[in-house]
Order: C-alpha cells, then structure tokens, then sequence
C-alpha cells in the first residue's frame, strides 16, 4: 500500500486511529471499570469503521471522582490524534473557565455554536470533551442539539463523523448504590451489566439542574449514543494505581508503599469500608507521603 502523503498540522495528518492500542489501554490501563471498557471499545470500534455515520458518537462519561473519566478521555484522544490531547482538533471545555459567569449563557452560546461550527469544518473528525458538566450553566449545551442529531451538514462537512465527549459526576449516587447491592449480596461487580445502568443514568440526569445538560433537548430527544458508568473504586483498584505510577518512576518494587496508600486511603460505607470515596486521585499525594 502507497504512503500517504499529508500536509503538516491537518487534521487528516493529525488523525491516525488505532483501535488495538485504545483497547489495550483500556483494558490494561483503566482499573475496575468493566462496563466503561467494553461499551467505549465497542461505540468506537464500530463508529470508525463507519466513514458515513448516521449521527455524531455521543458518550456521556459518570461517575464518582477519582474512578478514570479523564483518564479515559485521555486515552481516546492519545489513539485517536498523533497529537493527543495536545492537537489542535482535540478541544476541551471546562466550565470554570471557558464558561464562568452564568449571567454569560447567551454569549457562550454563541461563541460555543461559532466554535463547533468553525473547528468541525476544518476538520469532521474533531473531538469535543466537556469536563466538570455539573458546573455548566444551564441552557448552555442546548445550542450543540442540531451537531447532535443525524442532519447537520454545513460546507460539505459530515458533522456527524465527530466524537463528543461529556464528563460528569450526575449519577454516581445510582451508580454506588447498585455497586453496594452486588458487594452486600456476595455478587461480583463484573455481573454488573451497562443495561442495568443505562435507563438510571438517564433518569438522574433529566431529573437534576446541575448535571450541564438543563436547558436543552439532549437527554430528552435521545441524542446521547450511550451512558457510561464508572463504578466505585475497591481498596485493589486503588493499589494497583499506586503501582502503576511507582513503576512510571521506577519504583515498582515498593510493595511497602502500595499498602501504606491502600491503607491510608477513606472508604465507604464506614463499617464495611467497600469503596474509595475519592478512587485514585488521591493516589500521587499519598505516595510522596509515604516515599
């Protein structure tokens, strides 16, 4: 097969999918979410190999903090872009700072709709990830509904070859609780399946104002491809973090360590201590603590 030949800094050059490595990353990589490993490897997997879809991929990431969302997001846009999440087609929105004064929601959405618009003329492949959505003032988001659907097309651009991403903690009370149900009951997490979850996800984010999406029609006109639930992380999940990152600075012999950050670490509920109740995120903080 020829070379292909591209153009510096374009999006076609940029965009170099590799669906085995995401896989391998996935699966390797993110700890304890076997629901968000399967149904991301599958929507994506199937969507690329697609070059006419139907609509946009829409995944809407939640769950508690500390248990890989942004470690996911992460992921897709490292096997998705050379460039990573550093690409210039790879754009991230965080609320307190792309969007801070609620008073502001008319003029963010119309920079937000500018936006989109411009960045997915130059390139359909972009990737859009909105972070922290229980920040996101209301009635922001609704000005994405028509890049949405299956019908925008605007300068012979495809809008639905984009990949949106939304990152929230709206659900993980739902989430955790049927995380708890299976541990009290002697059942394994694993036997948790993404359609006991879905109708859930959805029914606790229509039902909140802070879950980014109030204001508009997403939830409600079905433009989500799929919810992904990001259970609660146990005290082996937290130690293998630790050990991945003590390897990422050649310490993978201090098994010492692993158990002092396994240990130190606050869990819930208070008599059985099942669950993290930050997952990983406090793992770096609690290693330097203990080297």
């Amino acid at each position: 097969m020829a070379a292909v030949h591209c153009i510096a800094d374009t999006c076609e050059c940029d965009f170099k999918p590799n669906i085995r490595d995401l896989e391998w990353d996935l699966y390797t990589n993110l700890y304890g979410q076997h629901l968000a490993q399967d149904i991301v490897s599958e929507e994506v997997k199937n969507f690329l190999a697609n070059n006419n879809p139907d609509r946009p991929l829409v995944l809407s990431l939640h769950g508690g903090s500390g248990t890989g969302k942004t470690l996911l997001s992460s992921m897709l846009a490292s096997h998705l872009y050379t460039s990573a999440m550093s690409s210039s087609y790879v754009h991230h929105f965080i609320p307190t700072l792309h969007f801070p004064a609620h008073e502001r929601v008319n003029m963010y959405r119309a920079e937000l709709k500018a936006w989109v618009e411009g960045n997915l003329t130059a390139c359909a492949r972009s990737v859009f990830i909105f972070d922290e959505m229980e920040r996101m003032p209301s009635g922001v988001l609704g000005v994405l509904e028509p890049f949405l659907g299956p019908s925008h097309v605007l300068f012979q651009t495809n809008y639905r070859k984009a990949l949106y991403l939304f990152i929230s903690t709206t659900g993980e009370e739902v989430i955790n609780r049927m995380a708890l149900e299976y541990r009290q009951e002697g059942r394994d997490r694993e036997e948790i399946r993404a359609s006991d979850l879905q109708d859930a996800i959805a029914e606790a984010v229509s039902k909140t104002n802070s879950s980014g999406f109030s204001g508009s029609s997403i939830i409600e006109d079905g433009l989500v491809t799929r919810f992904v639930p990001f259970l609660p992380l146990c005290r082996r999940h937290v130690e293998r973090c630790t050990r991945q990152q003590l390897c990422q600075q050649g310490m993978c012999g201090r098994s010492d360590v692993v158990e002092a950050v396994g240990g130190d670490m606050h869990y819930t509920p208070l008599q059985e201590q099942y669950f993290s109740i930050s997952g990983c995120k406090a793992v770096p903080a609690k290693i330097n603590l203990f080297l």
